[in-house]
């Protein structure tokens, strides 16, 4: 999927939702700092088309530290003009684990997290578990990758502050680990049972 050279980076989050709503066969998705409504271009399957959700980039600020803050540009989903954006995550057949950082800076993935479990919740689902953090930036990554205060956003096309504090931020990589890895077991069971994971 990276190697395509129409997907970029920012776009992974909300098309790995739509693809565990809209495609048949996907059982276990991990949403990490997401967001609940389709960004930055339309997605199409057969003969639906999820619009973009919107923003205002008049929203960013500065950061004491001289970074911009883009915390707050996108537009609520739930806004009338926002709602045809929010991804019908409630036709999907598998399980979600949703992870969202409570100090996430990059976009509002807190207030995303809820929206997609109440939406779930509203449709009488139960397919969920949802993950906290309340110091926690941005990038979630694997176990022991260094914390990422800011970086360059390719959608910004500016470096952006990210949010979070170091020590938090790696507890909750760590922690992250091991609940996909148990998530992941849970709902991937393989047939063999002498199956052995090569990660």
């Amino acid at each position: 999927m990276l190697s395509n050279q129409h997907l970029d980076m920012p776009h992974l989050g909300d098309l790995g939702l739509s693809m565990a709503t809209f495609l048949p066969g996907i059982s276990a998705t991990v949403w990490i700092n997401g967001c609940n409504a389709n960004t930055l271009v339309p997605i199409y399957y057969k003969d639906i088309c999820v619009p973009p959700l919107m923003f205002d980039i008049k929203r960013a600020k500065m950061t004491p530290l001289g970074l911009v803050d883009i915390g707050d540009v996108m537009n609520d989903p739930m806004s009338e003009e926002g709602l045809p954006s929010i991804i019908p995550i409630e036709r999907a057949s598998g399980n979600f684990m949703f992870i969202m950082s409570e100090a996430d800076r990059n976009w509002q993935s807190a207030y995303y997290a809820k929206l997609a479990c109440d939406r779930l919740k509203a449709h009488g689902k139960n397919n969920y578990e949802l993950v906290r953090y309340e110091k926690a930036g941005h990038f979630i990554e694997v176990p022991y990758m260094p914390f990422c205060l800011a970086n360059f956003h390719a959608a910004a096309n500016q470096v952006v502050y990210f949010g979070g504090e170091p020590k938090a931020h790696s507890e909750a990589q760590l922690d992250t680990w091991k609940r996909m890895v148990n998530f992941f077991k849970k709902h991937l069971a393989a047939a063999d049972d002498n199956f052995k994971s090569m990660l």
